[in-house]
């Protein structure tokens, strides 16, 4: 004896859209929006830099002299010194970056991927110390070395994380250790809560 199945599909009709306008409209609105933020955020940015055009170039070769072995992380930025929110535009002073750290009887050297690289002369160097954040980025505490030195007229906080604690410690030895002057007169001075 065989058996006969009859298969019977119930087929759900979906709703349709109907009202196809008003969605393109409310994309067009969203795609507006975010085009106007993305230039509103460029604009503030070229801002910034015009403001701060009288502030000079780093260098960006060391100068001949014994540097001590390179400590990799991250270039966190630059800020007028005392001011961590007031964020360097020019010059590449204010680009996030990774980077290697040396220093030495000439002067700090930073070594930055995709951006420029900075070297600050022994005499510039002002201040060494440990801080939570700088340029208006914030990490946990003491755990960016902030150097404070002179660009022509300008007083600079600029900060570097390191990779690992190892050479967090390393950074902040090397530097308070070769630039013994500048302990007294700025470490902690600019500290921010």
């Amino acid at each position: 004896m065989t058996r006969v199945v009859a298969w019977t599909t119930d087929y759900t009709q979906q709703a349709e859209v109907t009202n196809w306008p008003t969605r393109i409209a409310l994309v067009v609105i969203v795609v507006v929006l975010i085009v106007l933020a993305l230039w509103g955020m460029r604009r503030g940015w070229r801002n910034r830099q015009r403001r701060q055009s009288w502030i000079p170039a780093p260098l960006e070769t060391p100068a001949p002299g014994d540097l001590s072995e390179p400590v990799e992380g991250l270039f966190i930025g630059s800020a007028t010194a005392g001011d961590w929110m007031d964020r360097i535009a020019v010059h590449d002073l204010g680009v996030r970056s990774r980077a290697a750290l040396a220093w030495g009887e000439p002067g700090v050297w930073i070594d930055r991927v995709g951006a420029r690289s900075v070297f600050i002369p022994a005499a510039d160097v002002i201040g060494v110390r440990l801080d939570r954040g700088i340029a208006g980025t914030v990490k946990a505490k003491d755990s960016v070395v902030v150097v404070t030195w002179r660009l022509g007229e300008a007083v600079v906080d600029t900060g570097f994380r390191a990779d690992d604690a190892a050479g967090h410690a390393a950074v902040l030895d090397g530097l308070m250790s070769a630039y013994p002057a500048a302990l007294g007169k700025e470490n902690g001075e600019h500290r921010h809560a």
